[in-house]
């Protein structure tokens, strides 16, 4: 099996660089090679063998974008991202400042021939199938072209990582109406509609853990709130949960009833499970984790990178987009 050198930005996130090393470790293996990018005094003592690339800055998690794109050009984030650029990685995995991941990207990695814009893909964990949600933060303000792209690259994704052979395809909105939804989406549709893609029509945000379809197209800023308001939600239930069994005798006694019942639900909803999303639309593969990410969560980030470099998802991107699509103005 293909071993992928996988570019970890061991500085960004809330929890660097403890965390981010110990998920390294945990994902390192015969077949997946991480690399630890960041200071070299802090990064040593606690790579027990892994390899580290020195880089002396940090992007910090409140930066904005055009300073870290202007100024930190040496910084974990924009060596790592330069790794999977020339080539010396596969793959990079960040936690870190999601608009800077979006700039570093753009720069060293740089965009694909014919993508107006990168996107990020999640996938969420929806009864009866994983779904992919795409786009889920890169892009808060998008044009019906640009949605267009999303729904060819987020159903790549569901055929490569997911295996589902013809992935549905369905636009986010307020109403399964055509007429429902703001100007973006009432001028997407059509677009969709007339596409070589399983266009299934509008879906709600409430059906969305509910396999609304395999694919869930969006701009950044609405599947952005969405994403946040469902992990919200569910975190909330679970510890709702779980305080409410402890709360009483009886309460306990039934938790362990269910305790095999409930920690499987609990696996199935936790973010940590996928442990980050791909930005797609770049030459090269990067996996944007969550801010808070645990070792688990940056472990499962870095797995899901390594997949996604042996499904070769960027080059099967760029073929479908060239074939479907083609270079229109961006």
């Amino acid at each position: 099996m293909q071993k992928v050198r996988v570019a970890v930005d061991a500085m960004g996130g809330d929890r660097a660089p403890e965390e981010i090393v110990a998920g390294a470790l945990e994902a390192a293996s015969y077949d997946v090679e991480p690399v630890l990018y960041g200071r070299r005094e802090q990064l040593e003592p606690q790579a027990q063998g892994l390899e580290v690339v020195h880089a002396s800055d940090v992007v910090g998690m409140d930066e904005k974008p055009a300073d870290a794109a202007r100024e930190k050009r040496e910084s974990s984030m924009f060596a790592a991202c330069r790794a999977v650029g020339d080539g010396s990685a596969g793959v990079v995995v960040s936690a870190g400042n999601t608009g800077a991941m979006l700039a570093a990207g753009l720069l060293e990695i740089r965009r694909l021939p014919d993508v107006h814009r990168p996107a990020i893909a999640v996938p969420l964990p929806a009864l009866g199938g994983t779904s992919v949600l795409i786009d889920a933060g890169a892009n808060a303000d998008a044009r019906p072209e640009h949605l267009l792209q999303f729904a060819y690259m987020g159903a790549v994704f569901a055929r490569e990582l997911l295996e589902i052979a013809e992935p549905t395809v369905a636009l986010l909105s307020i109403g399964e109406e055509a007429e429902k939804g703001n100007r973006l989406v009432r001028e997407t549709r059509p677009l969709l509609e007339e596409a070589e893609l399983r266009f299934v029509g509008n879906v709600e945000s409430r059906d969305l853990l509910r396999h609304a379809a395999d694919v869930v197209v969006c701009d950044g800023f609405t599947g952005n709130m969405s994403l946040k308001l469902m992990e919200g939600t569910v975190k909330t239930l679970l510890d709702t949960l779980r305080e409410e069994i402890t709360a009483t005798t009886a309460g306990k006694l039934g938790g362990l009833l269910i305790r095999r019942s409930a920690g499987r639900l609990r696996r199935r909803l936790d973010p940590d499970t996928y442990g980050g999303a791909y930005l797609l639309g770049l030459r090269g593969l990067a996996v944007i984790a969550h801010g808070s990410s645990s070792r688990t969560a940056i472990a499962n980030a870095i797995r899901l990178g390594a997949r996604g470099v042996r499904g070769e998802v960027v080059d099967r991107v760029s073929t479908r987009l060239a074939e479907r699509v083609g270079a229109a103005p961006g």
